[in-house]
């Protein structure tokens, strides 16, 4: 089949279209006898019959294993190079009582950025000590409960917060241990609004401002520090900008050593995955090793020992083991004006969600791809885009895909890697209520994350009446 000229140049029209590209599905991910994609020996059929769509689908065997290889392979390189590595998962990318405790079982520990995603992981029985706390404005509630249960490191992101910490550590009696989140000026490779280690952007402080800072941190009886923190941004593929900011980064770290011991070094997370056929994730043992060996190449040329690393992943762990269910609504095929004056048709296919469940085109353009769950097809491939049923033209779930021709209302249709930024990022937009979100393992289903009813948004409108 020819091209559409409407498609992207990283598009490619399937050989199969009934195909499910391995760097994008979860590794549990088939087609059973009937043409149904089942996820975790569990049919997409029976899910919708049971749970509704849309639905948020993860598959737990595959998320764990992806956090012991990310804990294995980062604690495998530092041991290589003489030193230790703490892994945090990132719950932003997404958080509830059960992944958080898949992740504690798989040896990492547990980063919060909120009140809210605290209380999720304390509800989950997370030690405190194996719990981070970030962000740019952290109320002073919210430092007051993280020194106050104990909390194992706090990551300062301004110099006014220095003061806020140090109040509620000598309040209640603790040293607390903090790091400085510091911007190396080294760019990611990402969207803009994925990018937060440059200089004109809300994290952190700059280079030339640390060593009076730290130097604030330590006249602190209350305060412990452990070290410095930068994060380069999100959805990163490769290694060669985290090592750049380690070197910029071990330079002042060395400075800081004359005057005090500087035990840990933080590099962040933000590792990429696969959302198309055109990317190509680097696995962790492919990063874990270039990194770690760079920042001790690093520490020889300066002289110093090589710190305690920490590393912060979390769509890496959490993204590709997670799908989204939809039924398809209505199609609409358009004619397009193309380039050089030539016409050509992209279908448009409607399904029962959109950005409330799934922002992550609308905020970053971001490229997913989908193929048709609920029965294999011979059809052509057709370009199609798939749209939610919210009133926004940009209301967009997958930009371009190529599905079967013949797609009607009433199938299933699948996007992969939509476990990270997915539901976290999701809304009541048009008072659509928020999905639940399902782990399968095993053949097994459960409800992990109830979703929302009509009843549960109207029970926070104070003018209803009893």
């Amino acid at each position: 089949m020819v091209t559409n000229p409407l498609a992207p140049s990283w598009l490619t029209v399937p050989a199969d279209v009934n195909a499910l590209p391995v760097n994008v599905w979860p590794a549990s991910a088939t087609r059973n006898a009937d043409g149904v994609i089942e996820i975790g020996g569990v049919p997409v059929t029976a899910l919708k019959e049971q749970f509704g769509s849309p639905l948020y689908v993860i598959d737990e065997a595959d998320a764990r294993a992806r956090a012991a290889r990310i804990h294995d392979a980062f604690t495998a390189a530092a041991e290589a190079v003489g030193t230790t590595v703490t892994v945090y998962y990132a719950g932003k990318a997404f958080l509830s009582t059960e992944v958080a405790r898949w992740v504690i079982e798989a040896g990492l520990n547990l980063d919060t950025c909120s009140a809210g995603e605290l209380a999720v992981a304390l509800a989950a029985g997370v030690d405190p000590a194996r719990l981070g706390l970030h962000g740019n404005n952290k109320s002073l509630a919210e430092i007051d409960r993280a020194v106050s249960v104990g909390l194992g490191t706090i990551v300062i992101d301004s110099e006014q917060e220095i003061e806020r910490v140090a109040a509620a550590a000598s309040r209640h009696g603790r040293r607390q241990r903090v790091r400085l989140r510091v911007k190396s000026g080294v760019h990611a490779e990402t969207h803009a609004y994925l990018a937060t280690a440059h200089e004109d952007q809300k994290f952190g402080v700059s280079l030339d401002e640390v060593e009076r800072l730290v130097a604030g941190i330590r006249s602190h009886e209350s305060l412990d520090f452990v070290g410095l923190h930068c994060h380069n941004g999100t959805q990163v593929f490769g290694s060669a900008g985290i090592a750049e900011s380690a070197r910029r980064l071990l330079a002042v770290h060395a400075r800081l050593l004359e005057d005090g011991p500087v035990p840990e070094l933080n590099l962040g997370g933000g590792f990429g995955i696969a959302y198309n056929t055109g990317d190509e994730a680097t696995d962790a043992w492919e990063l874990a090793a270039p990194i770690i060996d760079s920042v001790a190449a690093h520490c020889a040329a300066l002289g110093i020992p090589v710190p305690h690393l920490a590393f912060e992943p979390g769509r890496a762990i959490i993204g590709t083991p997670g799908v989204t269910l939809y039924e398809l609504g209505t199609t609409k095929p358009v004619t397009v004006e193309a380039e050089g004056g030539a016409t050509a048709t992209r279908l448009y296919a409607s399904v029962d969600g959109g950005m409330s469940d799934n922002a992550r085109y609308a905020l970053y353009q971001a490229q997913f791809s989908a193929r048709l769950a609920s029965r294999r097809s011979d059809a052509s491939p057709a370009l199609v885009r798939i749209a939610g049923k919210h009133c926004e033209s940009g209301d967009i779930v997958v930009d371009a895909e190529y599905l079967p021709g013949d797609i009607a209302p009433g199938d299933l249709l699948v996007v992969p890697a939509t476990g990270a930024y997915c539901f976290s990022l999701s809304s009541r937009y048009n008072y659509l209520p928020r999905p639940a979100v399902v782990a399968v393992r095993d053949g097994q289903a459960r409800v992990i994350v109830r979703g929302e009813t009509e009843e549960d948004l109207l029970s926070h409108d104070a003018g209803v009446r009893a």
